[in-house]
């Protein structure tokens, strides 16, 4: 039997060597960063950990000659605090190279706001230069910059484009305001600039942070219940953000920083057009690229295949759907990386509503449950339904559409994940998942 997951919680010399002066020149001109967390590690123990990421969902429509002349202002909202960080850029669905002719990074100076804390400007460069050529189809990591990142707090990212690029990588449900300006405005500390808000981040796909209390990433991978579709804007209420707020300040729990790869419309096994808002490509599509890859990965959560039963060409083989589930544990298993599942929420009195679907759904809870298909699982299912209506969410926890979470909803989520078995035997769980496949099969 897999383990429910619940709520109680509670290489060498010379890189070796490398990592104690990098942590050393840090030291030297260091802010006044510091962390309470009592960790007595040593400098070389400093890892590289995401605190913020977005998957590349789709090209945005409409926008087939970039952002030329703009300044795009991020805001994004960490998970986890470091002392050094670096960011990603992302050109997946573009059709040329993209342009970015200066980048910076910064606190900050509010919530949500455009403004950057006074001090805490950043430029970036990309192998030591002020700007970067993304090529189409292509991505790149920004050389790190010494900046305290605290935990729980708004960056400010921002990129500047001078010349047209072709189609815009972006992830077009935020739930967050970031803001755009004409012209180079991207070392602008205050945000008189910055007039125009949108709901959508374009080209950036992670932060990462430095530091010596960062044990790695936990990744949570879905469809728009991880997106977070449903919740209050600008407030950080997706489930990923409550299991931040729980692994920053449960007694005993790992301090992993939560990275958000939900994509709206998404599925297990299909992939959906580049045009199209609503999909992107499919989990074991986009496993590698945003999963297995992103900094720090230790352990990742999948809530996933809802929209294999909603959307044509619909896979109603509960069996095909747990191959596939089965197939993003042994990927992972090879990386070391904990697979934490979960069973399908209910969404009875939806528009998308078929008898036919929720019996797939409840044939699939039942492997999940039976152990043929995770090591280990959270009971979103459980979380989430009405007990007394149990193919229907929770009143409480209905956003009102009656398939999407509140954001009491997606507290209660984060609620049903047992944050012990992030850091559980990873060999153990993939034996017990093969076991219990095998035991299918007969």
């Amino acid at each position: 039997m897999p383990t429910p997951v619940g709520r109680p919680l509670s290489s060498t010399a010379g890189l070796a060597a490398l990592l104690v002066l990098a942590a050393v020149l840090l030291s030297a001109c260091g802010d006044g960063t510091q962390d309470s967390s009592g960790d007595d590690r040593p400098p070389s123990a400093e890892r590289w950990a995401g605190t913020w990421s977005a998957a590349a969902a789709a090209a945005e429509p409409g926008k087939l000659d970039g952002y030329a002349d703009t300044s795009i202002r991020h805001v994004v909202h960490t998970s986890i605090g470091g002392t050094s960080a670096r960011i990603q850029l992302s050109n997946l669905y573009g059709t040329r190279p993209l342009s970015v002719g200066h980048a910076t990074l910064a606190r900050a100076s509010a919530p949500g706001d455009p403004a950057a804390t006074p001090g805490t400007m950043r430029r970036l460069t990309f192998s030591g230069r002020p700007a970067v050529t993304v090529p189409a189809g292509g991505a790149v990591t920004s050389d790190p910059v010494r900046l305290a990142v605290p935990a729980a707090a708004d960056l400010l990212v921002t990129t500047y484009s001078p010349a047209p690029s072709g189609p815009v990588t972006y992830h077009p449900h935020a739930r967050q305001t970031s803001y755009l300006a004409r012209g180079d405005r991207a070392a602008d500390t205050a945000g008189g600039a910055y007039t125009r808000k949108v709901t959508a981040w374009r080209y950036l796909t992670g932060v990462d942070v430095l530091g010596p209390h960062t044990d790695g990433a936990v990744v949570a991978v879905g469809d728009s219940i991880t997106d977070g579709n449903t919740s209050t804007p600008d407030t950080n209420h997706r489930w990923p953000d409550f299991l931040a707020a729980r692994l920053r300040t449960e007694p005993g729990a790992p301090r992993y920083g939560v990275l958000n790869q939900g994509i709206s419309g998404n599925r297990l096994l299909t992939d959906s057009s580049r045009w199209s808002v609503s999909g992107g490509p499919s989990v074991l599509s986009r496993l590698e690229r945003d999963v297995l890859s992103r900094a720090g990965a230790r352990a990742v959560v999948v809530e996933i295949g809802l929209n294999d039963l909603f959307k044509s060409p619909r896979q109603l083989d509960a069996q095909k759907l747990a191959d596939g589930m089965r197939e993003i544990v042994r990927r992972a298993a090879e990386r070391d990386i904990q697979v934490i599942g979960s069973t399908l929420t209910p969404f009875g009195g939806h528009r998308g509503y078929r008898p036919e679907l929720d019996a797939v759904r409840q044939a699939l809870n039942a492997k999940i449950r039976a152990g043929e298909v995770y090591g280990q699982y959270a009971d979103f299912d459980k979380a989430l339904r009405d007990p007394h209506h149990p193919l229907r969410l929770r009143p409480a926890y209905d956003s009102g559409d009656h398939l999407h979470p509140s954001d009491a909803g997606y507290r209660a989520m984060a609620d049903a994940v047992d944050l012990r078995r992030l850091k559980g035997a990873v060999k153990e769980a993939v034996e017990g998942t093969v076991e219990g496949g095998a035991r299918a099969a007969r």
